[in-house]
Parts: C-alpha cells; structure tokens; sequence
C-alpha cells in the first residue's frame, strides 16, 4: 500500500472521529490532556473569546507522556493557558487521571470536592479523539450537556516533528478499535461504525498500522 491510499483510509477514519458540534457558550471548558500541547492553546484560545468563566485541565500521565513529560498533562497544559492570559483563579487542575474514563470521574470528585456544579462543559480534545471522549462522557456523565471540539487542523496538517503521521494514523486506528469494543465493557455508549469506516480500519490494520490496538 502507498502513501497515497494510506492517506485515503486514514482521512476517512480522520473525518469519523469528528464530530462537527455547533460551539456554545458553557459553565466550563474542560480539557483533556494528551501528548499534543495544541489542545491547551485551543482551550486558552476558547476561554480568552468568553466561552466560559472556568476552565479544567484534565491529566496525569498517560502511554504517550509518561517518560516524555516532566510535569502532568494537566499541569502543562494550565502553564500555556496561564502564558497566554487566563487568569489562575478561573484554572481547576486535575493531575491523577491516565485514561478518559478516568479523566471524568476524578474531575467530578474533584468538582464536589470544591463546591462547584457545572451543568454544561465545552469538551476539548485532540481531533481524532472526538467521538471517544463524547461516547465516554455521556456513558459516566450523562446527566451534564456537552460539546465537542478540538484545534482546527486538516489531516493533513496535523502531523508535526513531536506527533508524525505514523504516529498519528497508529493512534486513529486504535481509538476507533475502541469505540466499537468499548461499550460492551461499560466504558462507552454505543455507536454506530459505517462499513466505509470499519473497511478503512481493517485496511490499515492489514497495512501494520496496529500500535495502539488493544487485545481483545
């Protein structure tokens, strides 16, 4: 398989994790932290234009930054977006979490361990986390109103020296794996894959593309 038709499976899965939500304003923005500091620099970017008052980082160390980050996800990414003029006072950190589930369920103790009810939250996340992070919300939170949205990167220019599209095309291929083993484990809610989808993953597990596969 060329470069070419691996670029052609890896933007129809690329385009399957978007979700494609209408921005609003909301009580918070909550930001799950990952290996790719553009998320944070979104975020600060959404709070700084009002979209909310508060705003979450979420994120101990997860496979790609433990060994790689000095400091938790949360804590790095709180550092850009206080670099960038949010206010430290409207910053919540939340530095123990290793996986999505686990970034809900922390930031919700940690909510009630402040007093704070949140009823609405602007999800931030990398772009082909989309689906994932909504379908494990709304199985652990269901109760909270959410959006979706992440950094506003092509396919094609997402790819950088820290993140490269081996890289990337390995953690898409896993993060759909996911979606569709997950719910049966009560990590997610169900969703429907196309068949134009899951042929493009079955392609590119055939193609090596199986780093971020989990053994089912």
């Amino acid at each position: 398989m060329n470069s070419s038709e691996v670029d052609t499976l890896a933007k129809v899965i690329w385009d399957y994790h978007h979700l494609n939500h209408q921005l609003k304003k909301a009580d918070c923005i909550f930001v799950l932290g990952s290996h790719d500091t553009r998320v944070a620099e979104y975020a600060a970017d959404l709070f700084l234009q009002g979209y909310a008052p508060y705003i979450i980082f979420s994120g101990g160390f997860g496979n790609l930054t433990t060994g790689v980050f000095e400091k938790s996800e949360a804590e790095i990414f709180a550092d850009i977006a206080k670099k960038k003029g949010v206010p430290k006072n409207k910053i919540l950190i939340e530095n123990k979490s290793t996986n999505t589930g686990e970034n809900v369920q922390f930031t919700k103790q940690l909510l009630k361990d402040k007093g704070l009810d949140f009823n609405s939250f602007i999800l931030v996340q990398k772009p082909y986390m989309e689906r994932r992070t909504y379908v494990t919300f709304k199985k652990v939170w269901p109760e909270k109103e959410f959006t979706v949205t992440s950094p506003q990167v092509y396919f094609e220019d997402y790819p950088n020296d820290e993140i490269p599209k081996e890289k990337v095309i390995n953690i898409m291929v896993g993060d759909l794996q996911r979606i569709k083993i997950y719910p049966a484990k009560g990590f997610q809610i169900p969703q429907e894959i196309p068949d134009s989808v899951w042929q493009a993953y079955e392609d590119l597990v055939k193609a090596g593309f199986t780093k971020h596969l989990v053994k089912e």
